[in-house]
């Protein structure tokens, strides 16, 4: 038992040297998350998106940062995806819309369009379809904040290692 503990301990360690003498570097660093989160004005639903993307980034930066991220927000839109005989909705959609650019000082670095959507159950208690509507909102906002964190960090590290910046 020993020895399979030692072997184990021994295959990481040759696995971190080899990681190490390959030139590997993590692609997110404090450079690349240096983001700064414009308000979105879109009530509620921006304000969490911003506090979602913040969180992406690792935590709330100033204007000073080196990137300025700006999103625009749409409304929710929702569709109707299931009906009853009697024509009353049991399963809708939410559909969430945003625009994005991404800056560094003046310099336009990218800029973007994603959606997500999630599906969610309508029934006809007035606090329960709040409160499956609310939650379907907000995993869309987080799934929307994944989407665009992941194109910000991979625009950032992109121009950060480009020899042709301004």
């Amino acid at each position: 038992m020993a020895q399979a503990k030692k072997a184990i301990v021994v295959k990481k360690l040759l696995l971190i040297l080899l990681l190490a003498g390959c030139g590997f570097r993590p692609m997110f660093s404090d450079n690349d998350t240096d983001i700064y989160v414009a308000p979105i004005a879109s009530g509620v639903n921006g304000i969490e998106l911003r506090n979602a993307l913040n969180t992406y980034f690792g935590g709330q930066r100033d204007a000073s940062a080196r990137y300025t991220l700006d999103v625009t927000l749409a409304e929710p839109t929702t569709k109707y995806k299931a009906l009853e005989s009697t024509g009353i909705s049991t399963w809708q959609e939410i559909l969430l819309v945003a625009t994005y650019t991404l800056r560094a000082g003046d310099t336009v670095i990218a800029t973007g369009r994603e959606s997500a959507s999630e599906s969610y159950s309508f029934v006809r208690y007035l606090v329960a379809a709040n409160a499956s509507y609310n939650n379907a909102v907000q995993n869309t906002i987080t799934v929307l904040a994944e989407k665009i964190g992941n194109r910000a960090i991979a625009e950032t590290y992109k121009y950060a290692h480009t020899d042709n910046k301004k």
